[in-house]
């Protein structure tokens, strides 16, 4: 029996060594858990126990040390909760805390082993988010122009909006009457004795061409009232003027929204511009004008960002972002119970139970830092120390097969 009791221990603890070298050999692996060695003693019906056996090999499922990389796709996840849904070619699902990817040849977002990054990704066609987990691609191509006031049926700010408006409550009404444009041969510009202030902005037509917008301001002989008149470009402004006016205590009374031009432009839909100035005051003071447009021009894909939430975001050359979709993690009632397959990946098993999608951030899950990599959880020097110690038990145990022997040599050699 003695025999049998420390043949399980060096098996056990060989195991063990086995262990201790994986990590080790790991400690240099991006997202790499380590695992340790869990003992059972063994009884077959026997006041002496029978020896010892591996009972479970667990996994460490620790943080492991955030690091910088600047990789634009690299991602880490920052926190215990959540692994990486990875898709191989095959359809098959793994999982995982490696977030190094990089864009396949067909653009799609893989780890080195080939297996796709998943997340929930906007349908350009509706823009909304998908329902199930799809894998995630790098934009290609530009994205498409908007005109300026294009988004006004979701964004009751589109158009042209007041970021500052404060019209000078001491200014006069012009001396000169308001005539617009001069007759040809007179050179083409509009006489600054005719308006108090001008505020031009760049804005967008439907093939997110530039045109200059000017709005000109001109104080009435009315108290509080003010008219606007609007010139796109070199061509004659309109020739009736809105009107805005005050409150006597200096807020925006009426023309605050609902203020709307349109444009003919030759090769281009009607450019139809809201104007908002809502926040608009007339106090004492001065001018203070601020204005902000919502159209753009084409521009090619720059790069790719991921925040925190796991929302991509695409970088495009004429400063417009775009929402690609976002990364999804999974969580497990039971991590123990994931079954490993190499690769830095488990699969999903009876004992794990059901994974639990999420966006980060959410339900519990850890967050996401972009242009980062996880480090191995393995500590090297609690393994050197776990290897001497193994090792000590398991020269003990090849001990006491030698004493085993030993005893049964001295019970042949008997007379």
């Amino acid at each position: 029996m003695g025999f049998g009791q420390g043949l399980s221990g060096l098996r056990a603890q060989a195991q063990k060594l086995d262990v201790i070298g994986n990590n080790i050999a790991n400690a240099g692996t991006v997202g790499f858990k380590s695992s340790t060695v869990s003992f059972a003693d063994v009884y077959a019906s026997s006041r002496v126990g029978l020896g010892t056996q591996v009972a479970a090999v667990n996994q460490n499922f620790g943080i492991g040390n955030i690091t910088s990389t600047g990789g634009q796709f690299d991602m880490a996840i920052d926190g215990a909760s959540g692994l990486f849904r990875l898709e191989n070619a095959n359809g098959s699902v793994v999982f995982s805390r490696n977030g190094e990817f990089s864009p396949n040849k067909d653009g799609y977002l893989a780890n080195p082993q080939g297996q796709f990054l998943t997340g929930f990704v906007i349908d350009p066609t509706t823009g909304t988010y998908g329902l199930n987990p799809t894998p995630i691609r790098v934009p290609t191509g530009n994205i498409a122009a908007r005109a300026t006031g294009a988004n006004v049926a979701g964004n009751p700010d589109s158009g042209v909006l007041a970021q500052r408006m404060n019209l000078d409550a001491d200014a006069k009404e012009p001396a000169a009457a308001w005539v617009g444009l001069p007759a040809p041969p007179a050179a083409q510009i509009i006489d600054p004795d005719t308006y108090n202030i001008s505020v031009p902005l760049t804005v967008y037509d439907s093939l997110g061409r530039e045109h200059q917008l000017t709005q000109y301001f001109r104080k009435t002989d009315t108290d509080n009232e003010w008219e606007v008149y609007y010139q796109l470009d070199s061509e004659a402004p309109e020739v009736l003027p809105e009107e805005i006016t005050f409150t006597t205590g200096g807020e925006i009374d009426t023309g605050g929204s609902g203020i709307s031009m349109t444009f003919t432009i030759d090769g281009a839909e009607d450019l139809v511009v809201p104007f908002n100035y809502k926040i608009a005051t007339q106090f004492g003071g001065g001018y203070n004008l601020e204005f902000q447009q919502d159209g753009y021009p084409t521009g090619e894909y720059a790069s790719m960002s991921i925040a925190a939430d796991g929302a991509i975001v695409a970088n495009y050359t004429n400063g417009e972002l775009a929402n690609v979709g976002y990364v999804i993690l999974a969580n497990f009632p039971n991590l123990q119970g994931l079954q490993p397959v190499g690769g830095n990946a488990w699969i999903e098993t009876a004992t794990s139970g059901a994974a639990v999608f999420g966006r980060p951030g959410s339900n519990g899950l850890a967050l996401i830092k972009g242009q980062a990599l996880e480090e191995s959880n393995v500590d090297i020097g609690a393994e050197l120390v776990n290897m001497i110690i193994t090792q000590r038990t398991y020269q003990a145990n090849a001990q006491t097969i030698s004493t085993q022997n030993e005893v049964m040599q001295t019970l042949i050699n008997m007379r």
